[in-house]
């Protein structure tokens, strides 16, 4: 597999984190550039896998943007408005635009992590 995929787990009931929207931008020197938003399904992940397909990818500098505050209301793990992680952005670098990258959301309603994983 190629391209770029998440899945967006929450820590705190052990369950993959569901409806979550996600903005992805290409960052580069003029400023970030919107590309498309995804949402994620009841396994954590996007429909169809990816959240870029290969050919959607050239090297360079991604943010992906998590909009975890409205699934942390959902879900019971807050009702701050805002939420102490309303967004959380990962910026993060393609270097070989033929290799898969997995970018994974670990999150609960006050801490997250991620890793680049396979």
């Amino acid at each position: 597999m190629t391209g770029l995929t998440t899945h967006v787990l929450d820590t705190a009931i052990g369950q993959p984190a569901d409806d979550m929207k996600i903005d992805v931008y290409r960052v580069g020197r003029a400023g970030r550039e919107f590309i498309k938003t995804v949402f994620t399904n009841d396994d954590g992940r996007i429909d169809g896998g990816a959240v870029l397909k290969p050919e959607e990818i050239e090297a360079g500098q991604y943010e992906m943007v998590f909009h975890s505050g409205d699934y942390l209301r959902r879900t019971g793990a807050t009702s701050a408005q805002p939420a102490f992680l309303e967004d959380i952005p990962l910026r993060f670098t393609i270097a070989d635009e033929t290799a898969h990258y997995h970018v994974p959301l670990l999150l609960s309603a006050y801490s997250y992590s991620t890793y680049r994983g396979s």
